[in-house]
């Protein structure tokens, strides 16, 4: 006799507390411990290309981070687990775990999916911030400008409570003032300008072209 199904809490960290896509029914603030949100991932297709990397957000090794936990009823968890393949799995940078997640409030532990950092991959980057900065002003992709990736997460994480100040320091770096924007939307006159230039420079070979060693966890059921 089969278990009976039960339902599947998701741990979001970056777009998906704001964004998840899926149904859920009820959403906790939540803490793991051992990992960090961080700028560890090549982006060579929402923020940037094969031949000019951005940065996005993974989960790596060390510290904790504040996120959001999602309850998803049973009926809908093989949906949506399909969807969460499907979305963040594009080059099989990140790694599917169960991990536990301290939620807020009354003391109580769930283990979660959430999507970890696969340090063995390609897109794996353990980068000084000197150079996040330079690839984030550079980046742009299918999805728009790095830099306002990097905006847009801060200004997000802002609306939750949440201080990130290791991507407040970037912020800093990268050149806040490009970022500004008329009525919040789109990237500014002066981030272009930034982004052009900065796309005109050579940058490390990243050794992106072994990324399709993890294309397999596309397929995963």
């Amino acid at each position: 006799m089969s278990a009976p199904a039960r339902d599947l809490w998701v741990f979001g960290y970056g777009s998906l507390m704001w964004r998840p896509g899926f149904a859920y029914a009820e959403a906790r603030r939540g803490r793991l411990i051992g990992y960090r949100r961080c700028f560890c991932i090549y982006s060579v297709h929402h923020r940037g290309t094969p031949h000019r990397p951005g940065m996005v957000l993974g989960l790596d090794r060390g510290g904790a981070c504040e996120g959001i936990a999602f309850r998803v009823v049973a009926a809908e968890a093989a949906a949506t687990r399909r969807y969460l393949r499907e979305r963040e799995q594009v080059y099989g940078v990140y790694r599917d775990i169960l991990a536990p997640i301290e939620l807020e409030g009354p003391l109580r532990q769930v283990s979660a999916l959430t999507h970890i950092a696969e340090r063995s991959h390609p897109n794996y980057a353990r980068l000084t911030p000197r150079l996040q900065a330079r690839l984030i002003r550079g980046g742009k992709g299918i999805s728009g400008a790095n830099l306002d990736y990097l905006a847009n997460t801060l200004r997000h994480l802002a609306e939750l409570g949440i201080r990130e100040r290791q991507l407040e320091r970037l912020l800093v770096m990268v050149g806040p003032h490009a970022l500004r924007r008329a009525g919040g939307e789109g990237i500014s006159a002066g981030a272009a300008t930034m982004v052009a230039a900065e796309r005109s420079r050579p940058i490390p070979d990243a050794a992106l072209d072994r990324r399709r060693r993890f294309a397999y966890r596309l397929r995963l059921e």
